[in-house]
């Protein structure tokens, strides 16, 4: 399982993130192993049947160097609350299904890369995808900043891949724990594996602030904007606004 190799970062800034007819054909491969797996997760999830993975949330160590300060100090001069606190809940929530599967993350470029991850969803540019202007932002941002270029390059890679069908499969790349997180954060797959009262426990310190409903309008106006894109073809075959709606948070 995991994203289609043609999809890389190289392919996003060359094609703004447009699907060929074959990259659309291998995402429908991914999407069925996704489809296989959400609806048992979802059904323990609304029994009750709920694991007891948790972080101890008080002990938590943020990435504090330069560049992780920076980039959330733009993501807070820059992002709405709701888009705020939801970047914050990908990282933790990356965190904890990285910890669950026992994958290896470079912490300050994983909280970089989610912090960032959402800055130009809220505002679509026409043929491009969201993800690829925001990867190649924080790619920018990065640079700027001080980190090493191959650094850059992963950031802005992690954050144009996060809404590829099938990356977040490997939560030792970037671009898998982003993606895992924000899927869990959105639509709650993989809550079952999960402490209630811990979740309740994060959404406290970061509360959701009708982000269901804030999703759905950018990820619609998204979809106009880039037809031959990821959103767009999640909106079709995907049911990624059911999904939306479905989520099983108290907005």
């Amino acid at each position: 399982m995991g994203a289609p190799a043609s999809m890389d970062w190289r392919w996003a800034r060359r094609t703004g993130g447009i699907l060929s007819g074959a990259q659309k054909r291998a995402l429908a491969v991914e999407l069925a192993k996704v489809v296989a797996r959400y609806p048992g997760s979802r059904l323990r999830t609304a029994l009750g049947r709920r694991g007891g993975a948790r972080l101890d949330l008080d002990a938590l160590r943020w990435p504090d160097s330069s560049l992780a300060r920076d980039a959330e100090a733009e993501a807070i001069a820059v992002l709405s609350p709701h888009m705020l606190h939801h970047s914050y809940r990908v990282y933790v929530l990356g965190l904890l299904l990285a910890q669950i599967e026992g994958a290896r993350v470079d912490e300050e470029l994983a909280f970089v890369a989610s912090i960032l991850h959402d800055t130009h969803l809220e505002h679509p540019t026409p043929g491009r995808c969201f993800a690829v202007v925001g990867g190649e932002r924080a790619e920018r941002f990065a640079l700027d900043h001080g980190a090493a270029p191959e650094a850059a390059s992963a950031v802005g890679a992690a954050i144009g891949a996060h809404i590829t069908v099938g990356a977040g499969d490997d939560l030792s790349d970037l671009g898998g724990f982003v993606s895992a997180g924000a899927f869990t954060d959105i639509t709650g797959f993989r809550l079952d594996e999960v402490d209630p009262a811990w979740v309740a426990q994060l959404l406290e310190r970061h509360p959701r602030h009708e982000l269901t409903r804030h999703l759905l309008r950018a990820w619609r106006e998204e979809s106009r904007a880039v037809p031959g894109g990821r959103a767009q073809w999640l909106t079709r075959y995907g049911a990624f606004p059911l999904l939306l709606r479905a989520a099983p948070y108290a907005e």
